[in-house]
């Protein structure tokens, strides 16, 4: 016997729903199902197994809700109560991790774009028939694209998923990278390369909201390392593989190079890399629509029953202004305005250490790419220092507020200090990093044996990566439903802010010398501290006084409707 087609729910329901409090919202729209006696009919799918249930009543529930209604008070698309207690990933671990590492193995061009021009800027310069004061502009435009370009992409992403927009980055980097290597005049580099920063630099926002996607806030700090790691890397690597290619087989090959590299990541992450996004495949167990299917999902298909009820669907429109909007955000702000000046000192170094190891030790191309290794190593290290412990001091906070934590299950955290979980050891962190950059500024100064330098970059490298990866999970915890756009607003702020202290840097070398010049670069560090101080002591007071706002704005919209 066929079911009865559900009946919508009448309007003093759904308007008894929306004036509920935010924290009993789950229980009225059941309540509301009981009384309406609506029963949930199946349409499956035409391989025949297990599916969503989408109804009319489904599709009410969604329309009255905001697109930063908060992912944990999100109501069901349906309720079928043998998968209340779903996990937050379907995945295993060592998938979460294969999959977060493929991320941020695709991250890592945006930045290794960058490092593995620097040994070519002479070369380009003589081909070219220009001053490297203009070849320099060529790396400026690139970090101005390289901070604008992922708002698109990350809102791109959160409507129709991230896989297509990883598809459209590595089509626009791939057709860049071509143009580059053909190229023999000056406009033409100049604009290529804004068009390559456009197609790399959002691979790195997507790395961010895969990690909010597939990891819960209290294993997050070891997830967000894993997603750094190209990202940090990049930045090491690239002068060391551009020094060799420039010097043996001349500039092009940089491009033939980054183009090969687009080719193996695109067919590598279009043959097994599968979509998160949680709007369109819930914790991992809804099949997508074919476009956000991997060739492995397509010949093998995934009988896994559908966990329905995680599925956080929303009405979303594509808005690149979206991080515009969460830097208006006054925590969001500050935050991303401290994560942007530490990773400007952090490339601030990168961009002027090979030539003053040319000018200092008189090294060659390929001595001095060499020497950006332990910066590389210091910042991967991170990954077993500052990422462990921010997940043991979220577990020690959760104990001391009574947060519950379970494996695989999403904490709430909308009365948790996760501030004070997240910020505790960024601040020593921050400490550590003054001291790095004045010890690395002063030992070039003094010209002391490289093995010091060496041993100072490996530092710089952790300690800066540390005090950024508090800030860079706290950041997901708090724009869990916009983790994307989240990411490219900090990506806008630290690339803007890098470029400019990129081009004062070498002319504050020339005029005080760089003991002095790192000297300035901590005092910086040190005079914008006390800001994540300040998100330590109130920010879960903004927060709470943000979400009592929202409520009586949605209880007057209901009051007028």
């Amino acid at each position: 016997m066929e079911s009865p087609s559900p009946s919508p729910l009448s309007p003093p329901i759904i308007a008894e729903a929306k004036a509920n409090e935010p924290s009993r919202l789950q229980s009225a729209v059941s309540d509301a199902y009981r009384r309406e006696k609506t029963q949930l009919q199946p349409h499956p799918r035409a391989e025949g197994k297990q599916t969503r249930n989408i109804t009319d009543v489904e599709q009410q529930k969604e329309d009255f809700l905001p697109e930063d209604y908060p992912e944990e008070l999100l109501p069901p698309q349906s309720v079928p109560s043998a998968h209340i207690d779903a996990p937050y990933c379907a995945l295993g671990e060592q998938v979460r991790i294969a999959v977060i590492l493929t991320a941020s193995i695709a991250s890592i061009i945006s930045p290794f774009s960058t490092g593995v021009y620097y040994p070519a800027v002479t070369a380009l310069s003589k081909d070219l028939g220009v001053s490297v004061s203009l070849i320099n502009l060529t790396i400026s435009t690139y970090q101005i694209f390289q901070g604008i370009a992922p708002s698109f992409v990350a809102s791109l992403s959160e409507k129709y998923g991230r896989r297509p927009a990883y598809m459209l980055c590595f089509i626009i980097y791939f057709g860049a990278n071509l143009g580059l290597a053909l190229q023999d005049n000056y406009a033409a580099l100049l604009v290529l390369r804004c068009v390559q920063s456009t197609g790399s630099s959002g691979t790195q926002a997507l790395g961010s909201a895969i990690v909010a996607d597939i990891a819960t806030r209290a294993d997050r700090g070891k997830y967000t390392a894993y997603a750094t790691i190209g990202s940090t890397l990049g930045p090491a690597l690239g002068p060391v593989i551009g020094g060799l290619l420039s010097q043996f087989l001349g500039w092009r090959s940089i491009f033939w190079f980054l183009l090969i590299l687009c080719t193996v990541l695109a067919l590598l992450m279009g043959a097994v890399f599968p979509e998160t996004n949680r709007s369109i495949v819930g914790n991992g167990s809804i099949k997508p629509p074919m476009w956000n299917r991997s060739l492995y999902q397509v010949l093998y298909k995934n009988s896994t029953p559908e966990e329905v009820h995680t599925l956080t669907k929303r009405n979303r429109t594509v808005n690149p202004f979206t991080s515009l909007r969460l830097l208006g955000n006054k925590e969001n702000f500050i935050l991303a305005t401290y994560t942007g000046i530490l990773y400007a000192g952090y490339a601030a170094v990168s961009s002027i250490l090979a030539s003053q190891l040319v000018l200092r030790y008189h090294f060659n191309e390929v001595q001095s790419g060499l020497c950006y290794i332990p910066l590389g190593i210091g910042a991967l290290t991170s990954r077993w220092t500052m990422a462990v412990l921010i997940d043991w001091n979220f577990k020690r906070e959760a104990e001391k507020q009574d947060l519950s934590i379970v494996k695989n299950k999403q904490q709430d955290i909308s009365r948790f200090n996760v501030e004070v979980a997240r910020l505790a050891l960024s601040l020593y962190a921050v400490l550590g990093c003054c001291c790095c950059i004045i010890a690395y500024g002063w030992a070039m100064e003094y010209h002391v044996p490289l093995a010091v330098i060496l041993v100072i970059l490996f530092f710089t490298g952790n300690i800066l990566t540390s005090a950024m990866i508090p800030i860079a999970a706290l950041l997901l915890d708090i724009n869990a439903n916009n983790p994307a756009s989240a990411s490219a607003a900090v990506n806008l702020v630290r690339m803007l802010l890098s470029a400019g202290l990129i081009a004062a840097y070498t002319p504050l070398i020339n005029a005080i010398g760089i003991g002095w010049t790192s000297t300035m670069t901590a005092g910086v560090y040190l005079a914008f501290a006390p800001s994540i101080w300040i998100v330590y002591r109130f920010g879960h007071g903004w927060r709470i006084q943000e979400a009592e706002k929202q409520k009586r704005d949605r209880e007057k919209q209901t009051a007028t409707s």
